[in-house]
């Protein structure tokens, strides 16, 4: 689990609340990867694109549709900073695959932001636009009136453990995969001449990792929108 350990770059042991550590170089790296891609990349505009540009006009739409489906065409207001969701996790997934790199959304310190920003977001969101109606969103109007309290009680629970769940289940998945591929790369070395074997197997899991990396973004961004809709339309 040593791969996990955040360390200051610039000597000592401590971490206080503004050391730069590698969790530090490595966030700002994603941004600077986004960046690169969504505005160098496609800056030119070109009718016949690069490859660069085909990308990022990829990914835009991508979400785009997302955001529109999922939450409506009222949601569409919100697509920048659901996109900047959706692209700084991307990323950081992804660079975390490179060999001595450092996953930063392995580390539910990072993740737990993120998903504490959407429910705070939405949950203001959702007063702002409805007022005490937005309280509407956990009665139950289509059950039976004597389950109604019990499904409200439920529906309050699922709520505030929205954030737990949206944090966990991106951090967990990316700590889990990383620590899979050590543990056959260690098997690798520990065999000799049979290392041949448990390398198949990390080649194997690697990529079952870089197919986790692009769900995890996805599931991530799209649970986002559903809280969006309901924010939203919580009489729906």
């Amino acid at each position: 689990m040593d791969q996990f350990i955040v360390r200051p770059l610039l000597g000592g042991d401590t971490v206080g609340m503004f050391t730069i550590t590698n969790v530090t170089l490595w966030m700002a790296l994603t941004v600077l990867a986004v960046s690169l891609l969504m505005v160098a990349g496609s800056r030119g505009r070109a009718l016949v694109p690069t490859r660069s540009q085909s990308i990022a006009e990829v990914l835009y739409t991508f979400v785009y549709k997302m955001v529109e489906d999922v939450a409506g065409h009222d949601g569409v207001k919100y697509f920048p900073y659901i996109m900047t969701l959706f692209m700084f996790i991307l990323f950081s997934n992804l660079l975390g695959l490179l060999p001595w790199a450092f996953t930063t959304t392995s580390h539910i310190a990072v993740t737990a932001v993120l998903a504490m920003a959407v429910f705070i977001t939405v949950t203001v969101l959702g007063f702002v636009l409805h007022g005490a109606s937005f309280l509407k969103l956990f009665w139950i109007t289509s059950a039976p009136l004597a389950l109604r309290p019990v499904l409200a009680l439920i529906e309050i629970i699922s709520y505030f453990v929205r954030p737990l769940s949206h944090s966990i289940r991106l951090a967990g998945n990316m700590m889990a995969g990383h620590a899979v591929v050590k543990v056959f790369a260690g098997f690798a070395g520990a065999l000799g001449i049979f290392g041949i074997l448990p390398i198949f197997a990390v080649t194997a899991v690697y990529g079952l990792e870089l197919l986790v990396s692009v769900i995890q973004a996805y599931v991530f961004t799209i649970l986002t929108c559903v809280y969006l809709r309901d924010a939203l339309h919580p009489h729906h």
